[in-house]
Protein backbone atom coordinates (compact mmCIF):
# COMPACT_ATOMS: atom_id res chain seq x y z
CA UNK A 1 0.00 0.00 0.00
CA UNK A 2 1.07 3.45 -0.82
CA UNK A 3 0.61 6.93 -1.45
CA UNK A 4 2.14 9.24 -4.33
CA UNK A 5 1.93 12.74 -4.93
CA UNK A 6 2.32 14.99 -7.91
CA UNK A 7 2.66 18.57 -8.27
CA UNK A 8 -0.34 19.76 -10.88
CA UNK A 9 0.44 23.40 -12.42
CA UNK A 10 -2.97 25.22 -12.66
CA UNK A 11 -2.63 29.05 -13.31
CA UNK A 12 -1.35 30.60 -10.77
CA UNK A 13 -2.11 27.42 -8.29
CA UNK A 14 -0.02 24.64 -7.57
CA UNK A 15 -1.86 21.83 -6.62
CA UNK A 16 -1.36 18.88 -5.58
CA UNK A 17 -2.88 15.47 -6.40
CA UNK A 18 -2.36 12.23 -3.97
CA UNK A 19 -3.37 8.97 -5.22
CA UNK A 20 -4.28 6.19 -2.47
CA UNK A 21 -3.29 2.89 -3.79
CA UNK A 22 -3.96 -0.59 -1.72
CA UNK A 23 -2.23 -4.37 -1.89
CA UNK A 24 -4.56 -4.89 -5.06
CA UNK A 25 -3.71 -1.98 -7.22
CA UNK A 26 -7.21 -0.32 -6.73
CA UNK A 27 -6.06 3.28 -6.65
CA UNK A 28 -8.44 6.55 -5.32
CA UNK A 29 -6.69 9.93 -6.49
CA UNK A 30 -7.65 13.10 -4.69
CA UNK A 31 -6.67 16.84 -5.12
CA UNK A 32 -5.81 19.63 -2.06
CA UNK A 33 -8.26 21.45 -4.13
CA UNK A 34 -11.78 21.29 -3.11
CA UNK A 35 -10.61 17.24 -1.92
CA UNK A 36 -11.71 16.68 -5.18
CA UNK A 37 -11.82 12.71 -6.40
CA UNK A 38 -10.29 12.81 -9.89
CA UNK A 39 -10.30 9.23 -10.54
CA UNK A 40 -11.06 5.88 -8.74
CA UNK A 41 -9.66 2.74 -10.65
CA UNK A 42 -11.35 -0.34 -9.51
CA UNK A 43 -11.41 -3.63 -11.31
CA UNK A 44 -13.97 -5.25 -13.50
CA UNK A 45 -14.89 -9.10 -13.35
CA UNK A 46 -11.54 -9.80 -15.56
CA UNK A 47 -9.98 -8.03 -12.95
CA UNK A 48 -9.12 -4.79 -15.11
CA UNK A 49 -8.85 -1.74 -13.64
CA UNK A 50 -10.62 1.15 -15.36
CA UNK A 51 -11.96 4.63 -13.95
CA UNK A 52 -15.49 4.25 -12.50
CA UNK A 53 -15.88 8.13 -11.51
CA UNK A 54 -16.37 11.20 -14.02
CA UNK A 55 -13.27 13.42 -14.07
CA UNK A 56 -11.92 16.44 -16.15
CA UNK A 57 -9.21 16.02 -18.83
CA UNK A 58 -7.97 18.97 -18.13
CA UNK A 59 -7.51 20.21 -13.99
CA UNK A 60 -7.96 23.55 -15.34
CA UNK A 61 -11.55 22.73 -15.81
CA UNK A 62 -11.54 22.29 -12.28
CA UNK A 63 -11.69 25.69 -11.59
CA UNK A 64 -15.22 26.37 -12.73
CA UNK A 65 -16.79 22.87 -12.22
CA UNK A 66 -20.50 23.84 -12.93
CA UNK A 67 -21.32 20.05 -12.12
CA UNK A 68 -19.27 19.99 -8.76
CA UNK A 69 -17.48 16.56 -9.65
CA UNK A 70 -15.79 14.22 -7.50
CA UNK A 71 -15.64 17.64 -4.72
CA UNK A 72 -16.25 17.79 -0.79
CA UNK A 73 -19.54 20.26 -0.60
CA UNK A 74 -20.36 22.76 2.68
CA UNK A 75 -20.76 23.90 3.94
CA UNK A 76 -24.86 22.86 3.30
CA UNK A 77 -24.67 19.87 0.35
CA UNK A 78 -28.00 20.64 -1.55
CA UNK A 79 -30.32 23.52 -1.45
CA UNK A 80 -31.39 26.10 0.82
CA UNK A 81 -34.88 27.34 0.35
CA UNK A 82 -34.92 31.53 -0.55
CA UNK A 83 -31.34 31.83 0.48
CA UNK A 84 -31.73 32.06 4.27
CA UNK A 85 -32.57 30.30 7.34
CA UNK A 86 -32.94 31.85 11.21
CA UNK A 87 -31.06 31.10 14.34
CA UNK A 88 -32.92 32.57 17.50
CA UNK A 89 -34.73 34.74 15.85
CA UNK A 90 -31.79 36.18 13.73
CA UNK A 91 -32.20 36.05 9.99
CA UNK A 92 -28.89 34.85 7.96
CA UNK A 93 -29.07 34.85 4.22
CA UNK A 94 -26.36 33.55 1.89
CA UNK A 95 -25.66 34.21 -1.83
CA UNK A 96 -28.04 33.38 -4.38
CA UNK A 97 -26.15 30.81 -6.20
CA UNK A 98 -29.39 28.86 -8.47
CA UNK A 99 -32.00 31.33 -8.91
CA UNK A 100 -33.48 32.72 -6.00
CA UNK A 101 -31.91 29.66 -3.41
CA UNK A 102 -28.46 28.82 -2.28
CA UNK A 103 -26.48 25.75 -3.42
CA UNK A 104 -23.79 23.57 -2.10
CA UNK A 105 -22.28 25.88 0.13
CA UNK A 106 -22.12 29.30 -2.36
CA UNK A 107 -18.68 30.33 -3.71
CA UNK A 108 -16.01 29.20 -3.14
CA UNK A 109 -17.40 26.70 -0.49
CA UNK A 110 -15.44 23.57 0.35
CA UNK A 111 -15.24 22.46 -3.67
CA UNK A 112 -12.92 25.12 -4.12
CA UNK A 113 -11.08 26.06 -1.00
CA UNK A 114 -7.53 24.23 -0.85
CA UNK A 115 -7.89 22.06 2.34
CA UNK A 116 -4.67 21.28 4.10
CA UNK A 117 -4.01 17.17 3.61
CA UNK A 118 -1.62 15.39 5.77
CA UNK A 119 -1.22 12.21 3.90
CA UNK A 120 -1.21 8.52 6.20
CA UNK A 121 0.17 4.77 5.78
CA UNK A 122 -0.56 2.06 8.00
CA UNK A 123 -0.27 -2.04 7.39
CA UNK A 124 -4.42 -1.74 6.64
CA UNK A 125 -4.61 1.30 4.98
CA UNK A 126 -3.80 4.41 3.55
CA UNK A 127 -4.94 7.99 3.55
CA UNK A 128 -5.26 11.22 3.83
CA UNK A 129 -6.33 14.03 6.64
CA UNK A 130 -7.76 17.16 5.05
CA UNK A 131 -8.15 20.08 7.38
CA UNK A 132 -9.65 23.37 6.64
CA UNK A 133 -11.02 26.77 9.12
CA UNK A 134 -14.27 28.08 7.39
CA UNK A 135 -14.67 32.09 8.90
CA UNK A 136 -17.34 33.27 10.64
CA UNK A 137 -19.29 34.96 7.93
CA UNK A 138 -18.08 32.97 4.92
CA UNK A 139 -20.63 32.90 2.34
CA UNK A 140 -23.24 34.15 5.02
CA UNK A 141 -22.91 31.64 7.56
CA UNK A 142 -22.62 32.10 11.40
CA UNK A 143 -19.40 31.00 13.19
CA UNK A 144 -16.05 29.83 12.36
CA UNK A 145 -16.26 26.36 11.62
CA UNK A 146 -13.14 23.68 12.09
CA UNK A 147 -13.86 20.72 9.45
CA UNK A 148 -11.33 17.06 9.11
CA UNK A 149 -12.15 14.96 6.02
CA UNK A 150 -10.60 11.76 6.60
CA UNK A 151 -10.20 9.62 3.01
CA UNK A 152 -9.40 6.27 3.50
CA UNK A 153 -8.46 2.87 1.47
CA UNK A 154 -7.86 -0.85 2.78
CA UNK A 155 -7.21 -3.95 1.08
CA UNK A 156 -11.11 -4.65 0.86
CA UNK A 157 -10.96 -2.54 -1.69
CA UNK A 158 -13.31 -0.09 0.72
CA UNK A 159 -13.21 3.42 0.14
CA UNK A 160 -14.27 5.23 3.40
CA UNK A 161 -14.88 9.19 3.66
CA UNK A 162 -15.18 10.69 7.38
CA UNK A 163 -16.33 13.93 8.15
CA UNK A 164 -15.69 15.41 11.55
CA UNK A 165 -16.53 19.79 12.14
CA UNK A 166 -16.70 21.59 15.28
CA UNK A 167 -17.99 25.58 15.19
CA UNK A 168 -18.34 28.17 17.87
CA UNK A 169 -21.94 29.39 16.88
CA UNK A 170 -24.83 27.56 16.20
CA UNK A 171 -25.26 27.04 12.55
CA UNK A 172 -26.36 24.50 9.83
CA UNK A 173 -23.78 22.00 8.37
CA UNK A 174 -24.26 18.71 5.98
CA UNK A 175 -21.03 17.70 3.99
CA UNK A 176 -20.90 14.98 0.89
CA UNK A 177 -18.37 14.05 -1.40
CA UNK A 178 -20.32 14.81 -5.11
CA UNK A 179 -18.80 12.21 -7.09
CA UNK A 180 -20.73 10.85 -9.91
CA UNK A 181 -20.39 6.66 -10.13
CA UNK A 182 -20.15 4.77 -13.54
CA UNK A 183 -19.24 1.60 -13.19
CA UNK A 184 -18.87 0.31 -17.01
CA UNK A 185 -15.52 1.52 -16.68
CA UNK A 186 -13.92 4.50 -18.50
CA UNK A 187 -17.38 5.62 -19.07
CA UNK A 188 -18.19 3.35 -21.91
CA UNK A 189 -21.42 3.37 -21.35
CA UNK A 190 -24.16 5.93 -19.52
CA UNK A 191 -25.79 4.75 -16.47
CA UNK A 192 -29.34 4.26 -17.96
CA UNK A 193 -28.88 -0.25 -17.27
CA UNK A 194 -27.37 0.53 -13.38
CA UNK A 195 -29.61 -1.69 -11.32
CA UNK A 196 -29.95 0.20 -7.68
CA UNK A 197 -31.09 -1.11 -4.34
CA UNK A 198 -31.97 1.58 -1.74
CA UNK A 199 -32.84 0.42 1.55
CA UNK A 200 -35.35 3.22 1.71
CA UNK A 201 -39.60 3.65 1.96
CA UNK A 202 -39.47 7.69 1.70
CA UNK A 203 -38.18 10.35 -0.62
CA UNK A 204 -39.12 14.40 -0.29
CA UNK A 205 -41.43 16.21 -2.86
CA UNK A 206 -39.72 18.68 -4.83
CA UNK A 207 -41.22 21.77 -6.48
CA UNK A 208 -40.60 23.16 -10.28
CA UNK A 209 -37.44 24.31 -8.48
CA UNK A 210 -36.26 21.60 -7.33
CA UNK A 211 -37.25 23.11 -3.66
CA UNK A 212 -38.39 20.53 -0.98
CA UNK A 213 -42.36 21.31 -0.90
CA UNK A 214 -42.24 19.82 3.42
CA UNK A 215 -44.28 16.74 1.21
CA UNK A 216 -42.41 13.21 2.48
CA UNK A 217 -43.75 10.80 0.16
CA UNK A 218 -43.92 7.36 0.44
CA UNK A 219 -42.20 4.99 -2.67
CA UNK A 220 -44.92 2.00 -2.80
CA UNK A 221 -46.44 1.70 -6.43
CA UNK A 222 -43.80 4.41 -7.77
CA UNK A 223 -40.56 4.07 -9.47
CA UNK A 224 -39.01 5.44 -6.48
CA UNK A 225 -39.28 2.01 -5.27
CA UNK A 226 -35.56 1.08 -5.32
CA UNK A 227 -36.13 -1.70 -2.04
CA UNK A 228 -35.79 -4.44 -4.26
CA UNK A 229 -33.66 -3.15 -6.99
CA UNK A 230 -34.42 -1.26 -10.37
CA UNK A 231 -33.13 -0.14 -13.22
CA UNK A 232 -32.07 3.87 -13.52
CA UNK A 233 -33.45 4.10 -16.40
CA UNK A 234 -36.95 3.56 -15.06
CA UNK A 235 -37.10 7.28 -14.09
CA UNK A 236 -36.40 8.33 -17.55
CA UNK A 237 -39.18 6.94 -19.02
CA UNK A 238 -41.45 7.46 -16.21
CA UNK A 239 -44.30 10.03 -16.78
CA UNK A 240 -44.23 10.36 -12.92
CA UNK A 241 -44.47 13.95 -11.82
CA UNK A 242 -41.77 14.03 -9.85
CA UNK A 243 -39.63 11.95 -12.57
CA UNK A 244 -40.41 15.25 -14.74
CA UNK A 245 -39.55 17.77 -12.33
CA UNK A 246 -36.19 16.70 -12.25
CA UNK A 247 -35.67 16.66 -16.17
CA UNK A 248 -36.59 12.84 -16.82
CA UNK A 249 -34.56 11.00 -13.78
CA UNK A 250 -34.04 11.34 -9.98
CA UNK A 251 -32.64 14.63 -8.01
CA UNK A 252 -34.03 13.65 -4.66
CA UNK A 253 -33.37 12.73 -1.04
CA UNK A 254 -34.40 9.52 -0.21
CA UNK A 255 -34.38 8.71 3.60
CA UNK A 256 -32.54 5.58 4.89
CA UNK A 257 -34.95 3.19 6.61
CA UNK A 258 -31.93 1.63 7.76
CA UNK A 259 -33.44 -1.87 8.05
CA UNK A 260 -30.01 -3.19 6.67
CA UNK A 261 -26.16 -2.59 6.52
CA UNK A 262 -26.28 -1.16 3.76
CA UNK A 263 -28.03 1.50 2.30
CA UNK A 264 -27.63 1.32 -1.25
CA UNK A 265 -26.05 -1.13 -3.28
CA UNK A 266 -25.11 -0.34 -7.18
CA UNK A 267 -24.15 -2.88 -10.00
CA UNK A 268 -23.39 -3.40 -13.74
CA UNK A 269 -23.74 -6.68 -14.88
CA UNK A 270 -21.42 -5.59 -18.31
CA UNK A 271 -18.52 -4.54 -16.28
CA UNK A 272 -19.90 -7.42 -13.30
CA UNK A 273 -18.60 -4.85 -10.91
CA UNK A 274 -21.03 -3.69 -7.48
CA UNK A 275 -21.08 -0.75 -5.83
CA UNK A 276 -22.06 -1.05 -2.38
CA UNK A 277 -22.64 1.92 -0.02
CA UNK A 278 -22.64 1.58 4.17
CA UNK A 279 -23.23 5.18 5.84
CA UNK A 280 -24.47 6.79 9.16
CA UNK A 281 -26.42 9.27 7.35
CA UNK A 282 -30.02 9.55 7.47
CA UNK A 283 -30.62 10.18 3.84
CA UNK A 284 -29.06 9.88 0.25
CA UNK A 285 -29.68 12.80 -2.17
CA UNK A 286 -29.65 10.49 -5.68
CA UNK A 287 -28.57 12.21 -8.62
CA UNK A 288 -28.55 10.54 -12.12
CA UNK A 289 -26.92 13.83 -14.20
CA UNK A 290 -30.31 14.68 -15.51
CA UNK A 291 -28.97 18.19 -16.09
CA UNK A 292 -25.40 17.60 -16.91
CA UNK A 293 -24.10 19.77 -19.51
CA UNK A 294 -23.11 18.19 -22.96
CA UNK A 295 -19.70 18.75 -24.29
CA UNK A 296 -17.65 19.26 -21.15
CA UNK A 297 -13.85 17.38 -21.31
CA UNK A 298 -14.11 14.62 -19.61
CA UNK A 299 -10.99 11.86 -19.07
CA UNK A 300 -12.47 9.16 -21.32
CA UNK A 301 -15.20 11.40 -23.42
CA UNK A 302 -17.30 14.34 -23.62
CA UNK A 303 -20.42 14.56 -21.06
CA UNK A 304 -23.57 13.55 -21.99
CA UNK A 305 -26.82 12.95 -20.05
CA UNK A 306 -26.93 10.15 -17.72
CA UNK A 307 -23.51 9.97 -17.58
CA UNK A 308 -22.97 10.04 -13.84
CA UNK A 309 -24.54 8.65 -10.59
CA UNK A 310 -24.54 10.66 -7.56
CA UNK A 311 -24.87 9.29 -3.91
CA UNK A 312 -24.94 12.18 -1.93
CA UNK A 313 -25.06 10.96 1.73
CA UNK A 314 -26.05 13.83 4.05
CA UNK A 315 -28.44 15.03 6.37
CA UNK A 316 -31.96 17.52 4.71
CA UNK A 317 -31.46 20.97 4.39
CA UNK A 318 -35.60 20.90 4.27
CA UNK A 319 -34.95 20.66 8.05
CA UNK A 320 -34.24 24.31 7.75
CA UNK A 321 -37.88 25.31 7.14
CA UNK A 322 -39.64 22.13 8.06
CA UNK A 323 -40.60 20.00 11.03
CA UNK A 324 -39.55 16.25 10.39
CA UNK A 325 -36.51 16.16 8.84
CA UNK A 326 -33.18 14.59 9.20
CA UNK A 327 -32.06 17.86 11.21
CA UNK A 328 -28.89 19.72 10.02
CA UNK A 329 -28.51 21.95 12.93
CA UNK A 330 -25.57 22.28 14.80
CA UNK A 331 -25.39 23.29 18.16
CA UNK A 332 -22.28 25.80 19.29
CA UNK A 333 -19.30 23.00 20.20
CA UNK A 334 -21.15 20.21 19.63
CA UNK A 335 -19.62 17.84 17.04
CA UNK A 336 -20.28 17.32 13.62
CA UNK A 337 -19.40 13.31 12.68
CA UNK A 338 -20.43 11.32 9.32
CA UNK A 339 -18.86 8.69 7.94
CA UNK A 340 -19.79 6.67 4.58
CA UNK A 341 -17.70 3.41 3.02
CA UNK A 342 -18.11 2.80 -0.81
CA UNK A 343 -17.06 -0.72 -1.09
CA UNK A 344 -15.79 -2.06 -4.57
CA UNK A 345 -16.51 -5.71 -5.83
CA UNK A 346 -17.47 -7.94 -8.30
CA UNK A 347 -20.56 -10.17 -9.28
CA UNK A 348 -21.06 -13.23 -11.46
Amino acid sequence: MEVKTDVVQVKDQQWKEFTLINDNQMAVSILNFGGIITKILAPDRDGKLENVVIGFENYEDYLDNPGFFGALIGRVAGRIEKAQFEVDGKTFTLPKNEGEHHLHGGEPGFHKSIWKVVPFENNDEVGLTLTLKSEDGENGYPGNLWMTVTYTLNNDNAFTITYEGVVDHKTVLTSTNHSYFNLSGNLKSDIQNHEITLDSSQFVELDEELIPTGNILEVDNTVYDFRNGRLMKDGVTSDYKQNLVANHGYDHYFIFDHSKQESAVVREKESGRQLTVITDQPGVVMYTSNNLPEGLGLRERESVQYLGLCLETQGSPASVHHEGFPSIWLDKDEKYFAKTTFIFDIID
